[in-house]
């Protein structure tokens, strides 16, 4: 097993809530982490073998673009398409935080964090 992790992805998005959350938008940081034999590619030195992870930011990025009121509900659809279209990832991981949250105090971010495993059919 092994694990490939894309850390600090910086988003602007329009999630939230308040109105002027989608009229104006904020700063998000993504964080992915996916689960994988990672064997194979160690061997082979192909790109093919293993997770891409040019492909994972692109997931991250559409589903970033999607406007939602709650950042679970984004969380919830990056790994249903990590799930989806790499089938060689077997547990993800996804944290998306908001930055500066419009929250009445001072606070760097909010993160909301789940992960997601893969279920082997017999």
């Amino acid at each position: 097993m092994g694990i490939i992790k894309l850390k600090n992805i910086r988003v602007y998005a329009y999630h939230g809530c308040l109105l002027e959350e989608g009229k104006i938008g904020s700063d998000y940081r993504v964080d992915v982490s996916v689960k994988a034999d990672l064997s194979t590619s160690a061997q082979s030195d192909n790109l093919f073998d293993t997770v891409d992870y040019v492909h994972l930011n692109k997931i991250v990025k559409q589903e970033m673009a999607i406007r939602s009121k709650l950042l679970e509900t984004v969380v919830k659809r990056i790994l249903e398409r990590i799930l989806l279209e790499i089938p060689l990832v077997e547990k993800a991981d996804v944290a998306v935080s908001k930055i500066n949250p419009p929250i009445g105090g001072n606070v760097a971010m909010v993160t909301v964090e789940m992960s997601k495993v893969r279920k082997f059919e017999n």
